[in-house]
């Protein structure tokens, strides 16, 4: 999943983008309120983590505007300002969920994946094609109905491809959905990714077209 976290703390923040990099999500991390509104505006993301005290413009005015703007892009304050006011005006600004400055990384990530797991469609659950099921919700896959231990970015690899299934997606794509901004990338990274799930899932899974990307075969 891709996160944007708007942080200006910069030891808190690296903190929190290092941690959350090894939950298997792409982190962008911006360190004020105009800054967090332009990467908003550009990139999307699955969930938003928002300071509330930021340089520039405030969290609140932030996520006011969001809102005022018709997303609904799951939310979650990270703050210092723990008076019941301040969290009811977040809540009422439209964030979703709250955590109140210091926080355990492991509490954070369980919150994170519980928000992602409301906006998984409740009919829908799991995503099914041919031999292979994939659960967004608890990350697990099975292949001929047996369960396959994947790494978090095999995972979000073999996700983002089933998403669209005989869709080629290019290197760029799918490295802008498994890696945030600035993060060193291998050249090869999503070849070693695709490899780990040929030999895992069976070498006909994952298919490639020449020039174009990577792909997951449709159904006859």
């Amino acid at each position: 999943m891709r996160l944007l976290l708007v942080e200006d703390d910069r030891m808190i923040g690296r903190s929190v983008e290092q941690g959350l990099k090894l939950e298997g999500h792409a982190v962008d991390w911006v360190l004020d309120g105009l800054s967090a509104e332009r990467a908003l505006a550009e990139t999307g993301y699955d969930l938003l983590l928002l300071d509330l005290g930021l340089p520039h413009k405030d969290g609140l005015e932030v996520l006011r505007g969001l809102r005022a703007g018709g997303q609904t892009l799951p939310v979650l304050i990270l703050t210092a300002r723990d008076a019941l006011a301040e969290r009811i005006a977040g809540l009422d600004a439209g964030a979703d969920d709250y955590v109140i400055k210091p926080f355990e990384l492991d509490e954070l990530a369980a919150r994170i994946r519980a928000l992602l797991r409301r906006g998984t469609p409740v009919r829908t659950p799991l995503l099914e094609h041919g031999r292979l099921k994939l659960d967004p919700a608890t990350h697990e896959v099975w292949c001929d109905g047996e369960p396959v231990t994947l790494s978090a970015r095999e995972f979000e690899l073999l996700h983002a491809l089933l998403r669209e299934p005989g869709k080629p997606q290019s290197r760029a794509r799918l490295e802008e959905q498994l890696y945030g901004w600035g993060q060193d990338v291998e050249s090869n990274a999503v070849e070693v990714h695709i490899h780990a799930l040929r030999r895992k899932l069976g070498a006909e899974a994952i298919r490639n077209l020449r020039g174009v990307g990577w792909f997951v075969p449709k159904q006859p």
